[in-house]
């Protein structure tokens, strides 16, 4: 069985919710087979991040080295990249190896609040990463501090699609979820804006969403899917991983990349019966 090949770039989540986790699950459920260089370890869990141990550059690119020749991703994707020279190690392992079809999820904090991203990485991640993106995928947070502005309205957030887009990457998505009113997203590509809607599903249990939201784009782009289908099938895909989020922790719960692979199991076994 053959199939493409998608790689992640980011650091573990102990708790099983984020991160290569939440990507590698995400791969599996979207037919692409799931490689990863990791670049940080985190001690977390549904509640808090209690430490972190970032990968020496060194065996990061060790990790690129080993995997992109013989694995040849179709496709990639950045997570949690917490220090410049793990920003510049990425960058460079990207550029002198042709890693195509980059997602870059610029992950600057963790849902219980910890921050992921240094403040002195910042100026790194805009110079050295967002040029080299296919696809910039920022929440609005995410967005104003690469930007250095608020950004409140829909027409401010259509703005802000443009603005980022002129910093590199050849397509932007401006993730809505953070919005008050309406969770619209905005996908500008340098020609066309498209924006993106879906239910808002009322839940507490996001965790991991950007994670898994940007791997269902990168494994849309390693199937061979252009940008916008393979944004509008992430779209869809994160919609019901939130829908199916897990109950599971004292605080904000995981979404769910394997629900439709549980709903087959589920569908599987009533078929079979109780076991005798």
């Amino acid at each position: 069985m053959k199939l493409p090949v998608a790689l992640t770039i980011a650091g573990s989540d102990s708790g099983g919710g984020a991160g290569i986790q939440a990507d590698l699950k995400t791969f599996a459920a979207l037919g692409v087979h799931g490689a990863s260089v990791l670049t940080a370890l985190t001690a977390q869990n549904t509640v808090t991040v209690t430490a972190i141990h970032d990968v020496p550059p060194a065996f990061i690119r060790a990790q690129f080295d080993a995997v992109v020749p013989d694995l040849q991703p179709a496709a990639a994707k950045t997570g949690m990249l917490s220090t410049p020279i793990t920003i510049a190690t990425v960058a460079r392992a990207i550029r002198e190896l042709r890693v195509p079809n980059l997602v870059v999820d610029p992950v600057m904090v963790a849902k219980g609040g910890a921050k992921l991203l240094r403040d002195d990485a910042v100026e790194a991640l805009r110079n050295e990463l967002l040029r080299l993106a296919t696809v910039l995928t920022p929440n609005l947070p995410e967005a104003e501090v690469l930007l250095g502005r608020r950004i409140g309205s829909l027409g401010e957030r259509r703005q802000a699609a443009r603005d980022l887009y002129e910093l590199g990457p050849r397509a932007v998505v401006l993730k809505g979820g953070h919005a008050e009113a309406d969770a619209i997203d905005v996908l500008f590509d340098g020609r066309h804006l498209i924006e993106l809607t879906a239910e808002r599903v009322p839940t507490g249990n996001t965790h991991g969403s950007g994670c898994t939201f940007s791997a269902a784009i990168a494994a849309g782009l390693a199937r061979g899917l252009a940008i916008e289908a393979a944004v509008a099938e992430a779209k869809a895909f994160i919609t019901e991983a939130i829908r199916h989020a897990l109950e599971v922790g004292a605080g904000h719960g995981p979404v769910n990349p394997a629900w439709a692979l549980n709903a087959g199991v589920r569908e599987a076994s009533a078929r079979s019966g109780p076991a005798s």
